[in-house]
């Protein structure tokens, strides 16, 4: 039971809503002016306010910044028969929870104030208490799972040295903010990190972008331009995606890893260069190999060192962790409260398949952050955007690999039969031996 003030200059309206609460068992006030609004809203302390915009004796906008300003948890929802854009930014930019428009559906209004009650506790709960706030860096690596354990080691082994270095991993495990630790972990952390995405940029001015060019090299060569081997200097070039090297790059670049030189579109002399090279790929570059779509020579060139970074799938225990820094890097980043997140979400969040990986999840916890109208992310907000959310095998199947479809379906199988072996190698009309295998490849394991 809590207390609801509705203000609003009809009686008829006033009346309906008081019935219509009463019979849900909250205890209802009413005025019919802004000033009376204020006393009675002194007075009482409500949990939930229903406004009206338009009142005799002045705006009901006003009024919602002097209740926010004597007691801000209380949840106010604005009501109005006129549907103006510019009044709804206005009273949600004053802090209103919500904004309904007249004539009131009952199932809206009593859903609203429901979800409103819901947020005043939750908000009634860390109210009063100092912000206990993860630190924050925006190059950090978030994660206690053995999984990342093992990359945090790879990362303290490769930062001594400048070996070329192939990072692989699914779309959204986060190589290249692997790659720039490495980069940042190592004597040359203050030399240039440079980032280049080889899908990104159209065939004929790959090499350009890459190598650099002279003046008058091909049409619209108005002056030299250094490339990103140039601009990379003492410090690390990050190749993202360099499976989409067409072959006849892919010889360039070999070139340069073997001799350190390299020369300008139309230039005729060769420059020298100390950069390190990370590169990445989220496809089997030795299935390529063999199908003649990318040099062996290069191949073996690139993966000197080679570091697989494990899918959210594989390392669930992380989430936890994951979350509370998203919520935070939300809040740095976008200027808005840190959120919290209900209890339920977390669990919620680790049976996901997470086909998006760290990525997607970054996403979820970012629209979250933003739709909440209180202190706390909802389960109904996070199991909505979850069902609507883009990343899924079905609609992604053409950007992602066999192997990581095959992944996915094998895990999100035994996550349905709590990670019993024999009824998931049923399921998938596998045999047992065959099962284990997969589950071996795929490096795949229960939520720790």
């Amino acid at each position: 039971m809590v207390k609801i003030l509705v203000v609003d200059d009809e009686y008829s309206i006033r009346k309906s809503i008081d019935m219509f609460m009463s019979e849900k068992g909250h205890d209802v006030y009413t005025a019919s002016t802004i000033e009376a609004a204020l006393n009675r809203f002194n007075e009482l302390c409500p949990e939930v306010v229903i406004l009206d915009i338009r009142l005799p004796d002045g705006s009901g906008l006003d009024a919602l910044s002097q209740m926010h300003r004597i007691y801000p948890l209380t949840k106010i929802i604005m009501i109005t028969a006129f549907q103006d854009m510019e009044t709804t930014i206005e009273a949600m930019k004053k802090g209103a929870y919500d904004y309904i428009h007249k004539p009131l559906d009952a199932d809206e209004l009593e859903k609203t104030v429901n979800d409103a009650i819901a947020s005043f506790y939750e908000d009634t709960k860390t109210a009063g208490k100092s912000e206990s706030r993860i630190s924050y860096s925006e190059n950090e690596i978030v994660g206690k799972s053995r999984a990342m354990k093992e990359i945090y080691k790879l990362i303290g082994m490769l930062c001594q040295n400048r070996a070329t270095t192939l990072i692989t991993g699914e779309t959204g495990t986060g190589k290249e903010l692997v790659a720039r630790r490495i980069h940042l972990s190592g004597p040359y952390c203050h030399q240039p990190f440079v980032t280049f995405d080889c899908s990104a940029v159209v065939d004929t001015l790959l090499e350009s972008e890459l190598f650099g060019h002279e003046k008058g090299a091909f049409t619209g060569a108005v002056s030299s331009r250094p490339g990103k081997i140039e601009l990379a200097g003492d410090g690390t070039l990050f190749l993202d995606e360099v499976e989409a090297l067409p072959l006849n790059l892919q010889g360039k670049l070999l070139g340069f890893l073997e001799r350190k030189q390299y020369m300008r579109v139309g230039g005729k002399n060769s420059l020298k260069s100390r950069c390190r090279i990370i590169a990445a790929t989220n496809k089997d570059l030795a299935k390529m190999v063999r199908e003649k779509t990318f040099r062996d020579d290069l191949y073996y060139r690139l993966k000197v060192v080679t570091m697989t970074i494990p899918s959210l799938r594989q390392r669930s225990s992380d989430i936890d962790d994951l979350a509370a820094h998203f919520t935070q890097k939300t809040a740095n980043e976008l200027g808005i409260k840190q959120m919290t997140l209900q209890d339920g979400c977390l669990e919620r969040l680790k049976r996901h398949p997470w086909t998006g990986n760290v990525r997607e999840l970054e996403n979820i916890i970012v629209s979250a952050s933003i739709r909440s109208r209180g202190s706390v992310i909802f389960l109904d907000a996070i199991e909505d955007l979850l069902s609507h959310h883009p990343v899924s095998i079905e609609e992604h199947s053409s950007s992602q690999s066999l192997s990581q479809m095959e992944s996915v379906h094998i895990f999100k199988t035994l996550e349905s039969v709590r990670w019993n072996k024999t009824r998931a190698a049923k399921i998938l009309e596998i045999s047992l031996p065959t099962l284990r295998k997969k589950i071996q490849k795929y490096q795949l394991a229960p939520p720790e």
